[in-house]
């Protein structure tokens, strides 16, 4: 079982994310939730993704998806992508500084050569702001390309949903925050929110299970091709 202390990556982040704001035009670095969330209660969720590694270790050079629940019921990740080394190591209603804090013990010890993490959703129904969600991406981007610099990064966009409709102006905000920033550092953005919508722009209610927020298998089946012009 490879770990590695997460507080290593503090000072490279800081350091990557000033940088990044420099290349980007951006004046200063983004706000983030990093000091004040608390990633504890996913710790048994990773310490199984762990256990399975120490019995049977991913090969290194594969493309490892992460992220909160929309990643983690993707229980067709390998079906989908058949001739493609994914790794599926999402993990329930996560934050993005939960995949910031968890990156190097399920994502950076594969060595991988592509992740596609999708995370965000969870943060704006917590009273995040689309600033700060931007800011916790921007976190993650840099401690993984501090860690692998010759990774390719892929983000999935928060996807819109019956449930949680009503804060559409905010997952659209942190939509565009990133889109841009990805256009700016040469991230691969995966558009799923508009593929997502039905022609009066509103959810299709065909590709949700009955909660109303995660995907069924036509949602995945979307998700799918959406994805894949994006994988190497």
């Amino acid at each position: 079982m490879i770990r590695t202390a997460s507080n290593r990556f503090t000072a490279w982040w800081a350091v990557g994310v000033m940088l990044a704001g420099l290349l980007a035009g951006c004046q200063s670095i983004p706000p983030n939730s990093l000091a004040t969330h608390n990633p504890a209660k996913w710790e048994i969720a990773i310490a199984a993704y762990e256990a399975q590694d120490a019995t049977n270790a991913p090969s290194p050079g594969g493309i490892v998806f992460t992220g909160s629940s929309f990643i983690r019921l993707w229980t067709n990740l390998t079906a989908d992508f058949p001739d493609l080394p994914v790794l599926n190591r999402g993990f329930g209603g996560c934050h993005l500084a939960d995949v910031y804090h968890y990156a190097d013990r399920i994502v950076i010890p594969y060595a991988p050569r592509q992740v596609v993490f999708y995370a965000g959703g969870n943060d704006i129904n917590s009273g995040k702001p689309p600033e700060v969600v931007f800011g916790d991406f921007v976190a993650v981007v840099t401690k993984l390309r501090a860690a692998l610099p010759e990774v390719r990064i892929t983000f999935i966009s928060c996807p819109p949903s019956p449930k949680r409709w009503s804060q559409t102006a905010q997952i659209r905000k942190t939509n565009s925050l990133i889109a841009r920033y990805c256009r700016r550092q040469g991230l691969s953005y995966v558009n799923a929110f508009d593929r997502m919508l039905g022609p009066e722009g509103q959810p299709r209610p065909d590709i949700y299970v009955a909660d109303q927020l995660h995907m069924n298998g036509q949602g995945y089946a979307l998700w799918r091709d959406a994805v894949a012009p994006h994988l190497q």
